[in-house]
């Protein structure tokens, strides 16, 4: 099958393919990332496996894929005291993602593939997908990228401009990394199982940035990317079976 991208076709091509299509949409943020990594760390990965994964699947899909374009803004508020953020509230973040939905089932797209790169974005997407299936009749699957990783034991995933998020943008893109600072221990965070906790503060002790970010490498963020990007092809030809 083929990868259509949406910013490149007209309406017409659109609206031939969109009814048996799956859309893919990538979901980022633009937000600090400590004092090493770009501002668009989250929008860059979301997009460079969407189109990675789309590219795979497409070799065995039964459906054609529609990639639109990123959402580069996330609802990233507790990062606004570092600066270097642009966020939208939870509140607007899930109208927008809701009526870009709305947009995909009004241009006759019935199943739509959210691929999000952001923490903060979660509850965003799964509130925004209820909204969209339950509102305009559309199959809305929901994929933080990260839980596609098989071993979490090896670094903090995703942790946040720590070891994994760095390791993945030197093999993206190097000339986004700045020299890693390194970090002697962590303050101690209150934990929990199965429990959630929000707690601005915590983001303020660790200067904005988790874990060891110096540890990492394009060797094994070029590994968990190939990883990453073979299971969530996975999961797109699966999807693209459901009727």
């Amino acid at each position: 099958m083929t990868v259509f991208t949406w910013s490149d076709r007209t309406r017409a091509e659109l609206g031939a393919v969109l009814p048996e299509a799956l859309v893919v949409l990538p979901f980022g943020a633009t937000e600090q990332h400590g004092p090493h990594l770009a501002t668009g760390t989250d929008a860059l990965l979301a997009t460079t496996l969407a189109h990675r994964a789309a590219e795979r699947a497409a070799e065995s899909s039964s459906r054609d894929l529609v990639l639109a374009p990123c959402l580069p803004f996330g609802a990233s508020d507790h990062h606004l005291p570092f600066g270097g953020t642009l966020s939208l509230t939870t509140e607007v973040a899930i109208a927008v993602l809701t009526d870009l939905a709305r947009s995909v089932a009004s241009c006759g797209g019935r199943r739509l593939v959210i691929i999000n790169g952001h923490g903060g974005n979660q509850g965003v997407c799964h509130a925004a997908a209820a909204a969209a299936s339950a509102r305009y009749g559309l199959s809305v699957s929901v994929v933080h990228y990260w839980n596609l990783v098989a071993d979490h034991s090896a670094a903090p995933v995703p942790g946040h401009a720590g070891e994994f998020e760095t390791s993945l943008v030197l093999a993206v893109d190097p000339d986004l990394v700045g020299r890693p600072v390194e970090r002697i221990a962590l303050p101690e965070t209150a934990a929990l199982p199965g429990v959630e906790l929000h707690d601005q503060a915590n983001w303020l002790r660790i200067d904005g940035y988790t874990d060891r970010p110096e540890r990492a490498s394009a060797e094994r963020g070029s590994n968990w990317l190939d990883e990453v990007e073979k299971a969530l092809a996975d999961r797109l030809i699966a999807l693209a079976e459901l009727p």
